[in-house]
Formats: C-alpha cells, sequence, structure tokens
C-alpha cells in the first residue's frame, strides 16, 4: 500500500519523505490557503521534492475551466495528477485528460456508485473520503470494501485512494481491506510513528548501557 501525504506544508514533506515514507502527495485549495504565500511557487516546490504522484486540484467547476486548469496544473510536472470533483463535468473533463495523458483523480467521492463511474471516466485514483462519511454516522470503511471489491470483479484499473483518515486505525483498516493509496495528514502520519513501548524499550537500552559504561568508561559499540 502506497502511503501520500495530505498536505502542502514543505516542511513536513521534507521531513516524512527524508524518512522515505512518501509515495505521494494530495493538495487541496484549502491546504493551500492554509500555507499562505504564493500557491504556485508552493505546488513547484511539492513536485520538486517528490518523485511519485502530486495530486493538485482544480477550482473552476465547468468543463473548459477544468480542462484549462488541468492542463496548467500539469505543467508543475510529469508528476502531476489533477484532481477533479465527482460532478458531471468533472467526470468529462477526466475522461478528455486521460486521453490526452494527463492523469486524473476523481475526488469527493461519497459512494460505490461515483467510484464505478469514475473508472469508467479513466480516473487514475479515486478518493473516497471515509472520515466525512463516518462524521454523519455512516461506515466509511464499508465504502472502501464495496469498491474494493467491485473494482477486482471487474478488473478496474483505477487505484482506490483512502482519504478523510483522521487516526491510524484508518490505516490498518485500509491495507487489509487491500486499499491502493492511504493520503494522511502529517499528524496521523506522526502517529503512526510512536508507540509507548517503544519509548520505554529505547529508554530501558540507554540506561543499561550506561551501566555498562560505568564499569569501562572505553567501552564503544
Amino acid at each position: 500500500m502506497k502511503i501520500f501525504l495530505d498536505t502542502a506544508n514543505l516542511k513536513s514533506i521534507r521531513m516524512y519523505n527524508d524518512m522515505g515514507l512518501l509515495d505521494g502527495i494530495t493538495t487541496n485549495p484549502t491546504l493551500l490557503s492554509k500555507e499562505g504565500g504564493d500557491p504556485h511557487k508552493t505546488m513547484e516546490e511539492i513536485c520538486s521534492i517528490i518523485k511519485g504522484d502530486v495530486s493538485l486540484e482544480v477550482v473552476s467547476t465547468e468543463y473548459s475551466g477544468m480542462m484549462d486548469e488541468g492542463r496548467r496544473l500539469r505543467k508543475y510536472g510529469n508528476n502531476v495528477v489533477v484532481k477533479c470533483p465527482m460532478t458531471p463535468d468533472g467526470l468529462k473533463a477526466c475522461k478528455s485528460l486521460t486521453a490526452e495523458g494527463i492523469p486524473v483523480n476523481i475526488t469527493l467521492v461519497f459512494s460505490a456508485n461515483q467510484a464505478v463511474l469514475a473508472a469508467k471516466a479513466g480516473a487514475k485514483y479515486v478518493s473516497p473520503f471515509i472520515g466525512r462519511l463516518d462524521d454523519i454516522g455512516q461506515d466509511g470503511m464499508g465504502l472502501i470494501r464495496e469498491i474494493h471489491q467491485i473494482f477486482q470483479n471487474y478488473k478496474f484499473k483505477t487505484q482506490i485512494l483512502v482519504a478523510s483518515i483522521r487516526h491510524p486505525v484508518h490505516v490498518v483498516d485500509a491495507a487489509k481491506i487491500g486499499a491502493d493509496v492511504v493520503t494522511l495528514p502529517p499528524d496521523v502520519l506522526g502517529k503512526m510513528l510512536k508507540h509507548p513501548l517503544t519509548d520505554i524499550g529505547l529508554k530501558n537500552f540507554l540506561a543499561d548501557w550506561e551501566k555498562l559504561k560505568a564499569e569501562d568508561p572505553n567501552i564503544r559499540i
């Protein structure tokens, strides 16, 4: 399973990329606005840092605008995947951009029906928002199971990119189901790194090493 970071924060991107953890990035207008500054420079920098796919989102809601923006976004790098919304115009743009060799991530997916239509339109990725479904009392991870089964039944090449992840348990559940990608906020990826027993174990190992050094100050690893 691939791990994408859902952010436009360059510091977080560099930190986790240096650990070898990132397969790609997803962004949206909200995340770019949160970071401030020139969004064009931010997108350019992200595409230079990350070798894998970088999803950059259109803001137009009609077909011709999505096409123009999609082509401009692709100029930031050959690793750019254009994010289009799950709307009739978004699907039309997906088909056209894909025909031009520009991969598309269909975003704001909340049902298996929508996921099937995105796959039929040729999307490289489909992004179901599981956390937002959980927020309204629906089963977000159940949707991932449905989409995964349908895509397997018909051998769709579209990859399931699990979005709106709220905690590390979502990541484990997505991996068990067989989702292709999870995209995580930096704080969730940070939580995945940690476990209290790791901290306790390291503390004990270092304490025991200090005992050895007390007996022989010249000892080294």
